[in-house]
């Protein structure tokens, strides 16, 4: 039985790998075909009815690791100037309006359909607001430069935003000042925490000799990280930061008060770092999809009363998000279709108690509007070639008439 279920892990990385390398030709997510394999598992076990224990614990831990892991692989690759300014306010304001006008506006969707209780429906609308980094960072590999950098930073400030403001409205009942100025402090707490704690796992990598010193790192984050949970505070700030740090190393060391705390060979192991980060994200990122596809009934997946409700939210998530790309005077293709609902999702859902959840969200609504916006990306990707291709024939014609 174990021989079996470690061939079987292996064959289902390696396929894993597969989508990946292939995603680029085929134009389909690799997201899509990892829900598909699990789903096929879960079909393939139900019909020879073989005896598999509860793995649904498994999804928070593998999706909170991944989350971390996720968000750290992309603060690694951004590079920090003042050029890069721009790109920053604009990802920000695009990952941050959005959101809360349609948190705001599917909780008033909720009213009218007959749930009673606003602050209740604002928090079963947060997580279908929010972007998934795991799934939109590793689609855009092969797009531009711009492109790429514009849809880390953005999937990365959405998933901090979000599970910022879903901690926020599921804390407080009541948002007058006090609940401001907690936040506030709150904020100011972890970002202070946050640069002590990176500055002192600079210094922990400094010392440490041994050969072995980025694997302890890595549990260090994820410890500091769900200790900072405990004390609600948003722990991805300091993933944000400390993944910023290492990865503008070069930059840090012209602040003269930081210098002396950067060794001189930290260049080679944030290499290191960043490659081990990467194999980990994808081992994470496989085995959560993997595991929430092997999770979806069927039922859940074609229920009815919920597919009006899943449409209307992913026409609102585009419609709302190429006004905002249209304002901003971004590129529509082919980041109008980069907005996936995915891994963060999950995990604010499934952190809602049964008390707080309304009859509008459930199971078979998440599942339906991340299979929709994976699908809506991946036309998207399909499309993007043949539009640009009808771009330059309109071009050249033009340029033709000209003449």
């Amino acid at each position: 039985m174990t021989t079996t279920i470690i061939i079987v892990l292996c064959v289902l990385v390696l396929a894993a790998y597969l989508f990946d390398l292939t995603s680029a030709k085929t134009k389909i997510p690799s997201v899509i075909l990892l829900l598909l394999t699990g789903w096929l598992i879960r079909q393939f076990i139900t019909l020879f009815s073989l005896t598999v224990p509860d793995l649904s614990p498994a999804l928070p831990i593998l999706g909170t690791v991944g989350l971390i892991l996720i968000v750290l692989e992309g603060s690694l690759e951004l590079e920090l100037d003042k050029t890069k300014a721009p790109l920053i306010i604009k990802s920000f304001v695009t990952a941050l309006v959005p959101m809360l006008i349609l948190a705001f506006g599917l909780a008033f969707a909720f009213w009218l359909a007959g749930s009673p209780n606003y602050r209740l429906n604002l928090i079963n609308a947060i997580p279908l607001c929010v972007i998934s980094s795991a799934i939109a960072i590793p689609s855009v590999q092969n797009c531009s430069k711009h492109r790429k950098e514009f849809v880390v930073y953005e999937s990365s400030f959405s998933d901090i935003l979000g599970v910022m403001f879903f901690n926020f409205i599921i804390e407080n009942h009541f948002y007058g000042i006090q609940a401001f100025g907690n936040f506030s402090i709150q904020l100011f707490v972890i970002s202070v925490f946050s640069f002590v704690a990176t500055m002192g796992l600079i210094l922990l990598l400094r010392k440490i000799d041994s050969h072995v010193k980025f694997v302890p790192m890595i549990f260090v984050i994820i410890l500091i990280y769900e200790i900072s949970k405990v004390y609600h505070l948003p722990g991805l700030i300091f993933i944000l930061m400390f993944g910023l740090f290492l990865g503008n190393v070069d930059e840090m060391r012209k602040i003269r008060q930081i210098k002396k705390w950067i060794p001189e060979n930290l260049d080679a192991d944030v290499h290191r770092f960043r490659n081990i980060i990467s194999e980990g994200c994808f081992l994470i990122r496989t085995l959560f999809f993997l595991l929430f596809g092997y999770l979806i009934d069927t039922s859940e997946l074609l229920n009815s009363d919920t597919l009006i409700w899943a449409v209307s939210i992913t026409v609102a998530i585009y419609g709302l998000r190429g006004i905002q790309l249209k304002f901003s005077r971004l590129s529509f293709f082919p980041l109008l279709f980069i907005a996936p609902r995915g891994l963060i999702t999950i995990l604010l859902f499934v952190s809602i108690g049964e008390s707080d959840l309304i009859s509008f969200s459930n199971r078979s609504l998440i599942i339906q509007v991340i299979v929709l916006t994976s699908l809506v990306m991946m036309m998207g990707f399909i499309l993007n070639p043949l539009l640009k291709k009808k771009k330059a024939e309109k071009e050249k014609m033009l340029m033709d008439a000209e003449k």
